[in-house]
């Protein structure tokens, strides 16, 4: 049998399935008196320490790691103080310490799954790993662990949480099959992170795969294999030793610059959501792509001051310096859930009052951040970009304000790099149909592919029910693409994709071809996407983008870039 997923770590995996059924808690309704609530406040705090020490432990262990980093983050949401407080006062109800913990972060992972910044909504889920260890320790169960493999498999679960991995052992993994998950979710980055081949939404996988049958994982093309016949065997044997190849040959590009073979070099930059996140990696890429902004807003009771935003964006610009850290401007909206702001639930929040528009209502709270933004730039090499610019309008009164905050500091007698770029996300259709008369008012101009896609494509990219209508290579996106590329490399402006194509290996090459010199991604794709353009046949890339805008579907378009590689 043949089972459909999505690839979130490509790769192929042969062996035998592993099934995984995590510890489930029982809840106990029954209130507690008067007299147990004290206790009852003891046993949640002595829960509280024991997931506490855990996860420092396992931050320990897999320090330098991206797993570290995502443990890092549930420490900070452990350690949010409101949590804490909300079920305390739970408890002081007569609630029990599991009702309590159960009902809290509950009601804080529904209100941020229904975020759709996929990066935001993924909190959800480290918002139930952690309501599933607090209550594991209340029942003084182990809760999650896979330390009980001792063979190499193909894991099957339906989900893969953070926790689940505390004591995996990557090398008895050889893939991951989860029956739901997403490409940004936490077990896809540490699938990529340690070159996991990684399938999700393969629908009742573990009802389907029995443990210790043998199984083909294509994590290339989205497929499960069940029941291989030798034929197949011999032939993904035959893959996976090429692919296996490949990947080994890639990593010794992490460190190579990247040049075409014409000679034009290409900027392979980083996305990243934190003042903490791949610092380290500085020393591989050209500088920062797209350097997100709203962890600093997110699960707070108040709003950042200017000094705070200045010393955490002061350490980016410095760790990067000299190359360029492109920032983004505060990207939230009634759509996410910034308990300082109590902003106003929305029928569409994703076409709503958002990003951009948000900020000019919110005027101070914008010159806020513009202020401390212009103060660190004199620590590196800043790139401002304000995102879910509609029109030309947005984009001048962002200018305005921009100005506006400047004179604000220099009445401090306060300075700034005074030859910091200045320039505006692609994300909104209208705008890149307008980018011949945008491209004489900016510095530069970045592409985030994700929303573009699904705005052009009027597709939520985050609903299963209508996923397949996403697609990167639909012709009208591709044509889109071209255009508004090819306006700013005319007009000799940088513009770069920040976008999930900026590190997809087909979509590069579609990229390369219309012209950009600038992707930016996760680490994982560094040293894929590094290769591609050192090796690549330009011209070839060029004459297939000129095809490609003339065909009619997403698979014609997908498999003309797939044949140059």
């Amino acid at each position: 049998m043949k089972y459909l997923g999505t690839p979130a770590s490509e790769g192929i995996a042969i062996g035998k399935v592993f099934r995984y059924f995590p510890y489930i808690p029982v809840i106990d309704p029954t209130p507690v008196s008067d007299e147990a609530v004290e206790a009852e406040g003891q046993r949640y705090r002595a829960a509280f320490e024991q997931v506490h020490g855990r996860i420092e432990t396992i931050i320990e262990k897999r320090a330098g790691t991206e797993q570290a980093e995502i443990f890092q983050a549930h420490l900070d949401i452990l350690e949010d103080d409101t949590l804490s407080d909300e079920i305390l006062e739970a408890i002081a109800a007569n609630m029990n310490a599991a009702q309590a913990v159960d009902l809290v972060y509950t009601q804080y992972a529904e209100v941020l799954a229904a975020v759709q910044d996929e990066l935001i909504a993924q909190r959800a889920a480290d918002m139930m790993d952690l309501r599933l260890q607090l209550l594991c320790a209340l029942e003084g169960k182990e809760g999650a662990d896979l330390s009980q493999i001792s063979e190499p498999v193909i894991l099957v679960t339906h989900d893969l949480m953070p926790s689940d991995t505390g004591a995996l052992d990557p090398d008895m993994i050889l893939g991951i099959v989860t029956e739901i998950g997403g490409i940004t979710s936490h077990s896809a980055i540490i699938a990529r992170s340690h070159g996991i081949p990684a399938l999700f939404d393969v629908e009742n996988a573990c009802e389907k795969l029995a443990d210790g049958e043998i199984v083909i994982l294509d994590a290339r093309d989205g497929i499960l294999q069940t029941e291989p016949t030798a034929e197949q065997f011999v032939a993904y044997t035959e893959k996976k030793q090429q692919l296996d190849q490949q990947r080994e040959e890639e990593r010794t590009y992490l460190d190579v610059a990247a040049t075409t073979r014409e000679g034009d070099r290409v900027s392979v930059l980083l996305n990243i959501g934190s003042a903490d996140e791949d610092l380290d990696f500085a020393s591989h890429v050209d500088g920062v792509g797209l350097f997100r902004t709203e962890f600093l807003y997110m699960g707070r009771e108040d709003l950042p001051d200017e000094e705070e935003q200045y010393r955490l964006y002061k350490k980016v610009f410095e760790a990067f310096a000299p190359n360029p850290v492109t920032l983004r401007t505060l990207d939230i909206g009634g759509d996410k859930e910034v308990r300082a702001l109590d902003l106003p639930k929305e029928e569409n929040p994703f076409l709503g009052n958002r990003a951009l528009r948000l900020c000019f209502e919110r005027e101070e709270m914008f010159l806020t951040q513009l202020r401390a933004v212009l103060r660190a730039s004199v620590h590196g090499n800043l790139k401002l970009m304000f995102p879910m610019v509609s029109g030309l309008e947005d984009l001048r009164r962002a200018k305005d304000l921009l100005e506006k905050a400047k004179e604000q500091l220099r009445q401090k007698g306060e300075t700034w790099n005074p030859d910091l770029r200045v320039g505006t996300m692609i994300e909104i259709p209208a705008l890149a149909v307008m980018a011949d008369l945008l491209v004489k008012e900016v510095d530069f101009a970045s592409i985030g592919t994700n929303d573009l896609t699904q705005y052009t494509l009027a597709v939520d990219r985050v609903n299963p029910a209508v996923s397949h209508y996403y697609q990167n290579f639909n012709p009208a996106v591709i044509r889109l693409l071209n255009y508004a590329v090819t306006t700013f490399r005319s007009a000799g402006k940088d513009i770069s994709v920040c976008g999930e194509m900026g590190g997809d290996r087909i979509a590069s090459v579609a990229l390369l071809g219309m012209g950009i010199r600038s992707l930016s991604m996760g680490r994982s794709s560094v040293a894929a996407i590094k290769k591609i353009v050192c090796t690549l046949d330009m011209e070839q890339a060029r004459r297939s983008v000129e095809s490609a805008c003339g065909f009619a579907t997403a698979a014609e378009v997908k498999s003309t870039f797939q044949a140059l590689l």
